[in-house]
């Protein structure tokens, strides 16, 4: 058994978060290694002077980072050598079944043609810097003049100097973790929040809490509460519409975030994949807080899924850490790819493809409340989903299930829980991965199910 212990007089509350603190930053630190094994729960509690809970839920919650194995019979030990999870996507289903999972934006032949056209242009107008250059300096200047234009169009003035042009949101929001968020430290996120958060945080070595939410977004004073007791250095959040439940977050619950963030000096990262797709809101975030918000947006979900292109607009205290973490995970965004979106966004056909993306949403929602009709459901009329909390009477597993077997795709709502705090089941359902006619006819299968006999569908699966 190991003979590190917790100090007691770092304990804070909530006590069993703080205590899971102390053992993970141990572990990161190499004072507990892997197979090491732990105290059993009764005998680390009556050390501590905490109750057997306290320490129990300390435990899972180490076990829900990934960096402890408890063994039925054995104990409970450091895990440090972690299996790798499932992957954090959904796959894409076969033709033969409504994919109502993947999020994606509406797409029709016109958008094919439209980067067809491009690629073409791209052949007759390719700078020799883009084809040939290593140096992302080289590159990039005329792309992050142009990156600034586009995020004044999301609301936020930058200089062309704090954006990092990156390989879509994914990539962004990756370097700008790794850029606030050392081993070691905790992530304040929405506790049903981004899906590849939780296996993220596993592979940078930082922690993940996840905060309550209402129905605009993280609750301030449980934000305050948890940088007050924990190693809170930062938080993720997604406050305009892309988040699962499609909250969008007014401008005082910002403001109010902002104030909690700079009294706790805490960095901000905010991700607006959808960006100017939602036509009414608030300012971001980065509005409210330019000193110390990452910001992470992209073109990917809101003009054609193949533009994979995106910024990362940081504050002068952070662009340093960028440059170097995009260097040595990324090197740099894909020059090409970085050419079609600098002329769209140029020329206005990526705010064409913005506004074609949003009346073709709209439609959707139209569809879906005609369908849904007396089911109750979340979402936003500039959103690409919705989501439908389940009857209590409603297993999400056998939900999904079900709809599986009816031929229709669905994202079960556990996909996206961060918080261990007590869950009522929901799916996530996409508005335009499919045809008008195709997402009808799924819709009209999810309806049946939600109207229909749950004793007759459990016998069904």
């Amino acid at each position: 058994m190991t003979l590190w212990r917790p100090d007691p007089a770092l304990i804070r509350r909530p006590a069993y978060l703080s205590l899971a603190d102390q053992f993970a930053r141990a572990i990161h630190d190499g004072r507990l290694e892997n197979g090491e094994r732990l105290p059993t729960h009764r005998a680390l509690a009556d050390e501590l002077k905490l109750s057997v809970q306290t320490v129990s839920r300390a435990y899972e919650e180490l076990i829900r980072r990934g960096l402890v194995a408890g063994e039925v019979g054995r104990g409970s030990f450091v895990q440090t050598q972690r299996r790798e999870p499932d992957p954090p996507y959904l796959p894409e289903r076969p033709g033969e079944v409504i994919d109502l999972s993947i999020l994606k934006p509406v797409c029709e032949p016109m958008h094919l043609e439209r980067l067809k056209q491009a690629l073409g242009w791209l052949a007759d107008a390719l700078p020799a810097s883009s084809a040939l250059s290593f140096r992302p300096n080289t590159v990039f200047p005329r792309h992050r003049a142009v990156g600034a234009d586009w995020l004044k169009t999301c609301g936020l003035e930058v200089s062309p100097q704090n954006i990092t042009v990156t390989n879509g949101a994914t990539g962004g929001m990756t370097v700008a973790l790794m850029s606030v968020a050392p081993p070691g430290s905790t992530v304040a996120t929405e506790a049903i929040g981004h899906h590849t958060l939780v296996p993220l945080a596993r592979y940078l070595g930082f922690n993940l809490v996840g905060l309550p939410i209402d129905d605009d977004g993280i609750l301030p004073d449980a934000l305050d509460d948890a940088c007050r007791h924990s190693d809170i250095r930062a938080m993720f959040v997604q406050p305009s519409v892309i988040n699962p439940t499609a909250t969008l977050m007014g401008s005082v619950r910002r403001a109010q975030l902002a104030e909690v963030a700079r009294r706790h000096d805490i960095a901000i990262i905010e991700n607006d994949v959808l960006g100017p797709l939602v036509e009414e809101r608030a300012p971001p975030l980065a509005h409210f807080a330019p000193e110390r918000t990452l910001y992470v947006t992209s073109f990917s979900k809101i003009t054609v899924p193949g533009l994979r292109i995106g910024y990362l607009a940081a504050p002068d205290r952070y662009v340093a850490a960028v440059a170097n973490r995009h260097l040595v995970s990324n090197w740099m965004a894909t020059p090409m790819v970085a050419e079609i979106a600098t002329k769209w966004v140029a020329d206005g056909s990526a705010m064409e493809l913005v506004r074609w993306q949003r009346q073709a949403v709209r439609r959707r929602l139209d569809i879906a409340a005609e369908v849904l009709a007396g089911v109750r459901f979340r979402a936003h009329r500039d959103g690409l989903h919705l989501w439908l909390p389940l009857p209590d009477d409603r297993s999400e597993e056998g939900f999904v299930a079900q709809a599986r077997l009816q031929g229709v795709a669905i994202a079960p709502g556990a996909s996206f829980r961060i918080s261990e705090a007590p869950w009522h089941a929901a799916v996530r359902i996409s508005l335009g991965s499919t045809t008008e006619s195709e997402l009808r006819a799924g819709l009209g299968v999810v309806t049946r199910l939600l109207l229909g006999d749950p004793e007759h569908l459990l016998l069904a699966i």
